[in-house]
């Protein structure tokens, strides 16, 4: 990859594909310590911490699509745009692992996220597993794909994406047949504690 994205664990027999993606405004060097985690408790894991294409319009970091102006209205055309690429940058890094979507996880932490879970509302879905940390969906939920399980960990203090996505989502995708846990963390706002790294890692093994 000719990227900045971080090559957290390359082990030359993976099983397993983790693959995350940071919020607006960041790097992938910031959700480093969660990848190098994942690889320390999954050694038989290829993991990465994928670079967002876009410099962000916040005036620093990367983003795969702006937020100025964002509103519920234009949010899902924005991420829609911005889909494709996200979707081959998965598969990019399917081929170069050889693991299949099957055994592929995406950890998404705010915009990461949101990409991350919209990836499985149309086609293939990219991932078996999608671990949402401090996310949501562009749009409400429309569909359950049975072969993906969707762990959402949301601080019930976070002021830039309110829990009750995490939980209106996962409530949606359990009465449409799907499998999905919430986790809300007491006091926690828009990030990721020593809490939400346990019960990401939890939800790998």
């Amino acid at each position: 990859m000719s990227d900045a994205s971080i090559v957290a664990a390359r082990p030359s027999a993976a099983t397993e594909l983790v693959l995350l993606f940071h919020g607006v405004g960041a790097s992938a060097a910031n959700l480093l310590p969660l990848a190098e985690a994942i690889a320390a408790a999954r050694p038989a894991a290829f993991v990465v911490s994928v670079e967002a294409p876009h410099p962000s319009g916040l005036g620093s970091g990367r983003e795969w699509f702006s937020v100025l102006g964002v509103t519920e209205e234009n949010r899902p055309q924005r991420m829609a745009a911005a889909l494709p690429r996200f979707r081959g940058t998965v598969a990019r890094w399917q081929r170069e692992s050889g693991i299949g979507p099957d055994r592929t996880t995406l950890v998404g932490f705010s915009q990461g996220s949101i990409m991350s879970l919209e990836s499985t509302q149309s086609g293939e879905p990219p991932a078996g597993r999608v671990i949402a940390l401090a996310g949501r969906f562009a749009a409400p939920v429309r569909r359950a794909p049975a072969a993906v399980r969707y762990h959402f960990i949301h601080g019930s203090d976070d002021p830039v994406i309110a829990a009750r996505f995490s939980v209106e989502a996962a409530e949606a995708i359990g009465r449409l047949g799907g499998s999905a846990s919430v986790d809300l963390l007491p006091g926690l706002g828009h990030g990721v504690d020593a809490r939400a790294a346990q019960l990401a890692l939890g939800y790998l093994a």
